[in-house]
């Protein structure tokens, strides 16, 4: 587990190409570096939705050298807080840890008009996390 001055965030989807990830991204920037950030796919692609890459990068984030991730056990045993979006009951529980189940529709497939609108409430619900966590 980690220290109590550095919380680490797993943010998980099914494919770690889209909503994961740009929430990855999010706090990442948002955080600077006060926030451990990892994320995961229970069933990962093989690569990054390419509209949320540019959803992201119309908001000056590039995460295009990111890559989907399998879920693993250890990541989320070492994480404080565990975000997940769509990916069902694939999450290992671990008591003391803090869940979120964030309602999110997949942007896979969809047009950057249907994305940004994704990314904006993503956004929103990262910039509520890291106010809670301080």
């Amino acid at each position: 587990m980690t220290d109590t001055t550095t919380p680490t965030v797993l943010f998980v989807c099914v494919h770690n190409a889209g909503r994961s990830q740009m929430a990855a991204g999010y706090l990442r920037e948002l955080a600077g570096g006060r926030v451990e950030v990892l994320s995961a796919g229970s069933e990962p692609a093989d690569r990054l939705n390419p509209v949320a890459v540019q959803a992201m990068a119309e908001e000056g984030i590039d995460i295009a050298a990111h890559t989907p991730a399998i879920l693993t056990t250890e990541a989320v045993r070492e994480s404080d807080v565990v975000i997940t979006m769509g990916c069902g009951d694939t999450c290992p529980i671990f008591p003391g840890k803090r869940y979120e189940d964030w309602d999110l529709t997949d942007p896979a497939g969809r047009p950057i008009e249907e994305v940004r609108p994704i990314r904006d409430e993503i956004k929103r619900r990262v910039e509520a996390l890291l106010a809670e966590l301080g």
